[in-house]
């Protein structure tokens, strides 16, 4: 059943009356937001779901969204657009929580830079701007875990999916005129996969920063230790730093200790993982019939030639981001554009894809000839 406490919140309290008005609203835009709390754990742990279609916005505890059917259906359904802004914590949380990565996903933060607004552009930022509505943060830091939530608390969680309809609306009509359209959709699945593929233990050790300089013997060895970080951090719940720092990674990775009064020479190395897992991480720096999975050598910085033609392909993209009045963040993300200039390879690359290929089409002979003179 639906309730209303006095600050003119909805509640729906019970999943079978979720279902009904997810069905109700079938295949409509479903303005979606989540609360959640992550002080001391890895997985974000939820506190509140906001929706929000045609006949108002609507609160729901986590208990009630997880046990309604019809609520994983359409976060699963590619044919019901889900509008989100800054999606990317809300992903992770439905990712972990209820085991879905939701498909029909919109970030209205993609729509607003494609729209020439400005990239990354805070929720609160663009409703003053397009709506003249002063939002009050002051709640955005409290416990969400708590019952009842305060009168300020559901306030401020309306108010985070009650312009998202509306500034859908805006974002249409501005791509619409661009010839932008099939942009939002494309970015925004573009986005959300790279977060999943992000979510692969086995490749996280990519993202170490200081770890390209290793040799490939040592950057196995920093994939393998990695890979049990990761892993470990998601069977404990904990976060990453409380298991292992990257630094203590990349040491362990270079010094490769051979036995425990090494692995506790390292810098920063807890005694107490020494203690518990020093077996398990020896076995794994010596490699005692560990496994490696699809190895791939961290990119490493670019070079002083590649960094002269990085200048003239960011050139080249900045004034196809201005006669398009598309963030050239958006546009050419600067690791794709160091890929590209690493890679050489402009006909087979992602900013040769989708929205992208029209806008870049013109000027290709030029970045052809700044990639192989």
């Amino acid at each position: 059943m639906t309730s209303e406490t006095s600050s003119q919140a909805h509640w729906i309290t019970d999943p079978a009356e979720l279902d009904r008005w997810l069905l109700k609203h079938a295949g409509e835009p479903l303005a979606l937001d989540t609360e959640f709390e992550r002080v001391s754990t890895f997985y974000p742990i939820p506190g509140l779901v906001q929706v929000g279609a045609g006949d108002g916005l609507y609160l729901i505890d986590p208990d009630v969204a997880a046990a309604s059917n019809q609520f994983r259906q359409v976060l699963a359904d590619p044919d019901t657009p889900k509008l989100l802004y800054a999606m990317s914590e809300d992903l992770e949380l439905f990712r972990h929580w209820l085991d879905i990565r939701p498909a029909g996903v919109l970030d209205l933060q993609i729509g607003v830079a494609l729209a020439g607004a400005g990239f990354s552009v805070g929720y609160a930022r663009i409703v003053e701007t397009l709506f003249n509505q002063s939002l009050d943060k002051s709640a955005t830091r409290s416990d969400w875990l708590k019952r009842p939530l305060s009168a300020a608390q559901q306030a401020y969680a309306l108010e985070d999916i009650r312009y998202l309809a509306p500034l859908y609306d805006w974002v249409c009509e501005q791509l619409q005129a661009k010839g932008l359209m099939k942009a939002l959709a494309e970015e925004s699945t573009r986005f959300a996969d790279d977060l999943y593929q992000q979510d692969d233990p086995a490749s996280h050790y990519l993202r170490l920063r200081g770890g390209w300089a290793l040799d490939e013997r040592r950057q196995q060895v920093l994939q393998r230790i990695t890979q049990w970080r990761e892993q470990e951090c998601r069977d404990r719940d904990r976060p990453r730093n409380r298991v292992l720092p990257d630094a203590v990674l990349i040491a362990l990775a270079e010094r490769l200790p051979r036995n425990k009064a090494e692995l506790q020479s390292v810098k920063d190395m807890p005694a107490v993982v020494v203690r518990r897992f020093g077996d398990r991480l020896l076995s794994l720096i010596q490699g005692n019939g560990e496994s490696i999975d699809a190895f791939t050598r961290i990119r490493p910085p670019l070079t002083r030639e590649q960094q002269k033609q990085y200048k003239q392909l960011k050139q080249v993209f900045h004034t196809i981001a201005e006669a398009n009045a598309v963030p050239i963040e958006l546009l050419a993300p600067r690791k794709r554009l160091e890929n590209l200039v690493q890679s050489r390879q402009i006909q087979a690359g992602p900013l040769q894809e989708g929205w992208r290929a029209a806008l870049i089409a013109p000027v290709s002979d030029k970045i052809e000839a700044i990639l192989n003179p």
